[in-house]
């Protein structure tokens, strides 16, 4: 009998990861191995205030639920201490916030993403955390479609005041 609680615990345990893996916007596994308790500490505050949840989870237990979540791709960074990052809102915030964590610790590896559906190499997950934020994107475009008419405001200007030194 009490294997049966055990057994119907842990199938609670899968059938709970693969939700948050199908409603997650973002998913980043990485190695934690090396980070000291006030590291993994800092890490999972930063990771909370971005509205990110953080766990260490078994690889067999994520093994089956990326199976069931048809993920099976993702298996492959599944070797060692595995920690896990779902991202419900922002598909940048996880990968962005472990990637600088990782910049200044060397001890957290990043080993595999799933972004809005779709495995991504450790080399994809860098790349989209050097991306600038949205907000920075669209002030970005904001100045790029300013810019024509800032420089035909100043070329009328400058035929204005020439036009003044002339009369």
């Amino acid at each position: 009998m009490a294997n049966a609680k055990v057994i119907q615990s842990k199938q609670e345990a899968v059938d709970a990861v693969t939700s948050k893996l199908r409603e997650s916007v973002s998913t980043v596994v990485a190695d934690y191995r090396g980070l000291n308790v006030a590291q993994v500490t800092e890490l999972r505050k930063q990771l909370r205030e971005a509205g990110i949840e953080f766990q260490v989870l078994k690889n067999t237990l994520l093994r089956r639920a990326t199976a069931a979540a048809e993920l099976t791709e993702l298996d492959e960074a599944l070797t060692g201490p595995t920690a896990i990052a779902f991202s419900k809102d922002d598909a940048v915030a996880a990968a962005k916030i472990l990637n600088d964590f990782a910049k200044k610790n060397d001890a957290l590896k990043l080993k595999g993403a799933v972004v809005e559906g779709r495995v991504i190499s450790t080399e994809e997950i860098k790349a989209l955390a050097e991306l600038p934020s949205r907000e920075g994107l669209l002030s970005m475009l904001l100045s790029v479609l300013q810019a024509p008419v800032r420089n035909f405001a100043l070329a009328v200007k400058a035929v204005a005041e020439k036009e003044e030194q002339g009369a």
